[in-house]
């Protein structure tokens, strides 16, 4: 049985795409949402055909984009019931399924139907509480309709809410992101994200920067905001569990963890097996990542051509026990552009990136041996020891209780000085 898995579903509409993002979203083309949504239940029923029968249950759900909630209430019911119908879902309380969605995108009625559905988390796009930031951003909203969101959105009977916000902005304050900040937590919701702006190469922010025509974010200040937002967040109740991310405590009693942390998300940082669905989305399962064609006609055009019969293009690839030629080995589809058989090396350097982002767990020495039968220390002494003694890696101890036995195992996480410099960690254990 393979570790319970999630499913990513990427919506790549917008109303207006941001001159800052460089994800997989198209604007103006929303007419084309209903044969979207149409292809998506193809892929899923495609996969359904293909999973092996001890295909482990769906613990996940995570409808990202672009602006999801652009898609009406009954589109994303009729793809939820495609998934249950799919996959064995864990029940309820259990099941995490979050929407992303962009405030002034939702209404009452909206909330209340996804609801409905079975989603159960929304990850509102804030980015910013301050006017001129939102403008500059090219965002849609306002602070108002931030407010308002969370109202309905708590009315609908969520409570499991997360505020996006991005820091490190040209020209901005550190006062003007502390008081984005508090006027966040003023609205209590259960996680907090938060980024640093990054200049993508190919985005309208990049291309101005490059031109002297957008003031490049001063780094010195965006690494204040960021400790400035640990403190802050963390004396009104927040646990920083991972470098971008924080969770509200449940309880005095409960400092280590929080059931509110993003559990789909702790799935990529587990490096655990999750699946990609829709227009330019990514996925890691029985030992292939892949990715989906980007353009969302492309996409669409594939699955008919699969529903009609028509070949899209064969697979031959190796499985496991011995040769075997078949089309689509799970989790391949026809709209696959790329794929990459995992060697033992990728996983365990991918295990360390993503593991290390765990600001509480680290990399436990039990776990690694657990999943590849090596030590820790073998695979990576050199790497490991140079980071101790950079004061960038710490040893944590980890306390098991087995038949009454206490035993300690160690786990390597990031110092709290090695936060802000975390991609030069990560590339010490990168070929």
């Amino acid at each position: 049985m393979t570790p319970d898995t999630s499913i990513y579903l990427h919506i790549p509409f917008c109303v207006h795409r941001c001159a800052y993002c460089d994800f997989n979203t198209y604007a103006g083309q929303e007419s084309l949402i209903p044969a979207y949504v149409d292809a998506l239940i193809r892929e899923i029923d495609f996969i359904a055909t293909t999973r092996p029968s001890d295909h482990a249950t769906i613990q996940t759900i995570f409808f990202g984009g672009g602006t999801p909630s652009l898609l009406s209430g009954p589109q994303l019911a009729s793809i939820m019931d495609a998934l249950r119908a799919a996959f064995a879902f864990r029940g309820a309380p259990d099941l995490e399924a979050t929407i992303e969605a962009n405030p002034g995108t939702t209404s009452p009625d909206f909330l209340q139907q996804i609801r409905a559905a079975g989603i159960n988390r929304l990850s509102f796009g804030v980015q910013s509480a301050n006017p001129f930031e939102l403008h500059m951003l090219e965002r849609t909203h306002d602070f108002f309709d931030v407010i308002q969101s969370v109202k309905w959105a708590r009315q609908a009977g969520f409570h499991n809410l997360n505020l996006d916000l991005i820091y490190g902005l040209p020209e901005q304050t550190l006062a003007s992101w502390q008081t984005t900040l508090k006027r966040i937590v003023d609205l209590h919701p259960e996680h907090i994200s938060a980024y640093a702006l990054t200049l993508e190469h190919g985005t309208p922010f990049g291309h101005w920067s490059q031109r002297g025509l957008l003031p490049l974010p001063d780094p010195d200040l965006a690494a204040d905001m960021y400790e400035w937002a640990e403190e802050y967040l963390e004396s009104n109740g927040y646990i920083h569990y991972e470098i971008s991310n924080w969770a509200r405590k449940n309880s005095e009693f409960r400092i280590q963890n929080s059931e509110f942390e993003c559990r789909h998300n702790l799935q990529y940082w587990h490096s655990l097996p999750y699946l990609g669905l829709g227009a330019g989305a990514h996925g890691y399962a029985n030992g292939y990542r892949y990715s989906n064609a980007l353009r969302i006609k492309t996409y669409i055009e594939r699955l008919a051509q699969s529903e009609r019969g028509t070949q899209v293009h064969t697979y031959t690839g190796t499985q496991g026990d011995g040769i075997r030629n078949t089309q689509y080995p799970f989790p391949l589809t026809p709209v696959i552009v790329n794929h990459h058989r995992q060697t033992e090396r990728d996983d365990m350097d991918e295990y360390m990136l993503n593991n290390l982002r765990l600001l509480i767990e680290g990399v436990s020495e039990e776990d690694f041996k657990s999943r590849f039968g090596r030590e820790l220390m073998e695979v990576y002494p050199k790497e490991i020891e140079d980071l101790l003694r950079l004061n960038l890696l710490e040893r944590i101890p980890i306390q098991n209780s087995e038949n009454g036995m206490r035993n300690t195992q160690q786990a390597i996480r990031l110092t709290p000085s090695a936060r802000l410099i975390s991609n030069q960690v990560f590339m010490r254990f990168v070929d």
